[in-house]
């Protein structure tokens, strides 16, 4: 038998990393230092003040943008460009079958169809060839949701929605701080989303960012936002935490990139588990999640939810990804022209693993496989043991 000292956590042994995942967004000397004189000034109690129009200065600079609309969630900023493009009942609005669960209800909610395409398998990401396969005359809108570290083809993507009079809406709201050659991603869009969440890169506890490229899209965000008040509104202590976030993004962005690659060349050593990578062209995408594809023959039939409960336990925080978004909604409620292949491998068989990791020096690498190892050796102890077992079936369909 092996010495308990050499047993995954899950079966009693000692974790790799006693202490866990690293916090997020945890304390900031940065952010306390903004924090200080909004306080002593009382605008964080404000409905308007200096920090909000900083903020979309700053994101109008960053992004080349003109206009630029804060509001009060990711899921608000989707919602506030959908209604912009003026959807009617019957329009589809065409996005990936493996996408952010919000994303969907927003079509439903704006009364409009979603139109389901498959994902790439290398990538990830919205399969361009299919997405234009897809389309109808009633296509009027395609999302394009930048996941777990990839980049969709947006020069390819606006080259074809251009030449069929479709607006595209880029959600970057797990992509703040990548750019695809060149341009940051958030500017390739008519209309871009960004996501200030608690887990989020750029935290601020809640709060989104809608970038308008085209005035009429603007214009009539505005108009639906302002009753009297801002109906989605992100608040003046929100507005100033993210400033210091702001001016470091690019350093943070280098630091979880360079985890990355060195991850990407150990894993090529390692059965099961593979970055989730392909042909994006001149891109440095931001890893907000890092997407994995695991293979449960390399680690003797231990599922993806065994496994991944067992990651954690010995200080990873590595889930399960989204939801095929067809697995989880009524057939009537969407269209979709041929089967979901790669969504549904994904359902099944991918793994994210949260960012604040990637920002540890890179002995944490070595960690990270060094836990996979540990998982593998003793994989069939895992996938039989009563504590993991009733996650064997908790994405049975």
């Amino acid at each position: 038998m092996p010495e308990t000292a050499a047993l995954p956590a899950a079966l009693g042994g000692q974790p790799i990393r006693p202490n866990g995942p690293p916090d997020w967004p945890g304390r900031r000397a940065d952010v306390i230092e903004h924090l200080q004189p909004l306080l002593e000034a009382g605008d964080w109690g404000k409905y308007h003040g200096p920090h909000g129009p900083a903020l979309i200065e700053v994101l109008q600079q960053r992004f080349n943008c003109p206009e630029v609309t804060l509001c009060s969630s990711g899921t608000a900023a989707v919602e506030l460009a959908l209604r912009a493009c003026r959807l009617q009942p019957g329009d589809e609005v065409l996005l990936a079958g493996y996408d952010f669960l919000a994303n969907f209800r927003n079509v439903l909610l704006v009364g409009a169809t979603p139109l389901l395409v498959d994902i790439r398998g290398d990538d990830g990401q919205l399969d361009i060839d299919l997405a234009m396969r897809a389309i109808t005359p009633r296509t009027k809108v395609i999302i394009a949701s930048h996941l777990h570290g990839g980049c969709v083809d947006m020069p390819r993507l606006i080259h074809e929605a251009q030449a069929r009079d479709i607006t595209v809406i880029e959600d970057a709201c797990q992509a703040t701080g990548g750019t695809l050659q060149g341009q940051p991603l958030g500017a390739w869009g008519a209309v871009a989303v960004l996501s200030f969440g608690g887990s989020k890169l750029l935290s601020a506890g809640r709060g989104g960012a809608v970038l308008s490229y085209r005035p009429e899209l603007a214009q009539r965000i505005k108009l639906y936002q302002q009753r009297g008040n801002e109906a989605y509104p992100l608040s003046e202590l929100q507005a100033a935490v993210l400033m210091p976030q702001l001016a470091r993004l690019d350093e943070l962005h280098q630091r979880r990139a360079a985890w990355v690659a060195a991850c990407l060349s150990r894993l090529a050593a390692e059965d099961g588990l593979q970055i989730w990578a392909g042909p994006s062209g001149q891109s440095s995408p931001a890893y907000y999640k890092v997407g994995l594809w695991y293979e449960a023959g390399a680690y003797q039939g231990l599922s993806r939810d065994q496994f991944a409960a067992a990651i954690r336990a010995e200080g990873f925080a590595v889930y399960p990804g989204f939801r095929a978004l067809h697995r989880c909604h009524a057939r009537g409620r969407y269209q979709s022209p041929g089967r979901l292949v790669q969504s549904e491998r994904a359902d099944e068989s991918l793994l994210v693993l949260h960012h604040p990791l990637l920002l540890e020096e890179l002995d944490t690498v070595d960690q990270f496989l060094s836990a996979l190892r540990k998982l593998r050796q003793h994989a069939p102890a895992l996938r039989d043991a009563p504590t993991l077992a009733n996650l064997n079936d908790i994405h049975a369909h």
